[in-house]
């Protein structure tokens, strides 16, 4: 079975305009993040069109746990995003499972990170360039220098970046990302350019959390550039593929997983032995695990699995 899913859209104060104008996400004239694939409590997909339509992803998993297959049985462990940055993200970084399920009653972040499209000179942050003691990155927060001691890399379009837990990390201005992530929603920022909240307050900051759980080793960027297809990312979390459609794609799924499809350009259908869509660029599908299905077109898609 394929279901078409309609995303929740986030109105965060470094978002911008393109995911409204370009990939037909609903909202305000800012939209910083749409969640494509989501059962996380803090905003889920729910089934637009055919014989669910309307009804909360999460409820359907629920009631055909088979659904996502035995590598997840009744349950999605990830959380998929179109992320537009119109403005540079804070500077912040995610605690592991053990360490959230203890303090954030929630899962621990890893994430990966494809870089759909970008300005000329976007960027990002990862990590640090240099060892630094836990007082050391506490110092550097406190007298405002955290910025020459993270590690800034140059990013360009295809790029893709694995970012486990108790990576600092901030995505730059200009860039347009597709994250795929444990479905989790703990943040810890720990620098924010100053900026204020609508209501003209600091946004929170979360030292201390953040110092708990940060890696201050020199990071190792596990970047790769991948404009032609294939696996972008293999770890324990999930495997992210990226496909260029051109006439038709055929694949065999197995039935130990289900498999999420987003369209990032041109346009197709997803079709099964049961089902037809129309599939636009910027839309999202859920294919339940076991099901054969095929894309035919001129479109190119990130697909996941567990």
């Amino acid at each position: 079975m394929i279901l078409r899913l309609k995303a929740v859209t986030k109105d965060y104060i470094w978002g911008g305009t393109r995911l409204r104008e370009e990939y037909g996400k609903i909202g305000g004239n800012r939209l910083a993040e749409s969640w494509e694939l989501s059962v996380h409590p803090d905003g889920m997909s729910t089934i637009s069109g055919g014989e669910y339509d309307g009804m909360p992803l999460g409820e359907f998993v629920e009631k055909f746990p088979e659904s996502t297959g035995k590598n997840s049985f009744g349950n999605i462990p990830i959380l998929i995003k179109l992320i537009d940055a119109k403005d540079n993200l804070s500077v912040q970084v995610h605690p592991d499972n053990d360490y959230a399920r203890k303090y954030e009653d929630d899962n621990g972040k890893t994430e990966m990170w494809y870089i759909v499209d970008c300005d000329e000179n976007a960027s990002i942050i990862y990590g640090f360039k240099d060892k630094l003691t836990k007082e050391e990155f506490r110092s550097a927060i406190a007298d405002n220098t955290l910025l020459y001691k993270v590690n800034t890399v140059p990013v360009k379009k295809g790029d893709v970046f694995l970012i486990r837990a108790g990576t600092l990390h901030a995505i730059g201005k200009g860039c347009l990302i597709a994250e795929i992530q444990q479905s989790s929603n703990v943040t810890y920022r720990v620098y924010d350019y100053g900026r204020l909240d609508d209501k003209g307050n600091p946004r929170e900051l979360h030292i201390d959390k953040a110092v708990d759980v940060t890696n201050t080793s020199p990071a190792e960027i596990p970047v790769q550039n991948n404009e032609k297809g294939g696996i972008l990312c293999d770890c324990e979390y999930f495997t992210v593929y990226r496909e260029d459609i051109s006439g038709e794609s055929v694949i065999k799924q197995n039935k130990d997983t289900f498999t999420h499809i987003m369209v990032l350009e041109g346009r197709g259908e997803v079709i099964s032995e049961n089902c037809r869509y129309t599939a636009e660029k910027g839309e999202s599908f859920f294919v339940t695990a076991g099901t054969e299905w095929h894309i035919k077109g001129n479109c190119s898609i990130i697909y996941t699995v567990v």
